[in-house]
């Protein structure tokens, strides 16, 4: 069994790990522009502090967590040359993580439009 947690915690690291290089290498000039977009959307998403599916919901908020972080970083890591890559995992090593005020904005900005296009439909309805 404790070799199962060790496997998990590895790999839990070795993402964080990720979004932080992500995030790097969506500002480095030498990272192909599809490249820049998808790491930058993923980094920042992963880095937000502020989830799209909230964790209070039951198995959804985990979801995004489980599986959006990883396959988002999955994509980026097939669009950015694996030497590049290796270099921003090891810059990666000694940075702090950082936050991303921009990408919680936008999500809040997401759940206001939801929450008004629910509000639309709710007040369009006949009595």
């Amino acid at each position: 069994m404790a070799a199962v947690s060790d496997k998990v915690g590895s790999w839990a690291s070795s993402l964080k790990r990720d979004v932080v290089a992500l995030w790097i290498a969506s500002r480095d000039r030498r990272t192909p522009l599809a490249a820049k977009l998808v790491a930058g959307a993923v980094a920042a998403y992963a880095l937000s502090p502020i989830d799209l599916i909230p964790d209070v919901l039951p198995v959804l908020g985990q979801l995004d967590d489980l599986l959006i972080v990883p396959l988002g970083i999955m994509l980026a890591l097939r669009l950015i040359p694996a030497p590049l890559m290796q270099e921003f995992r090891e810059a990666a090593l000694s940075r702090a993580r950082p936050r991303s005020a921009i990408a919680a904005a936008a999500i809040i900005g997401i759940w206001i439009l939801g929450a008004a296009l629910l509000a639309m439909v709710w007040l369009r309805q006949e009595p």
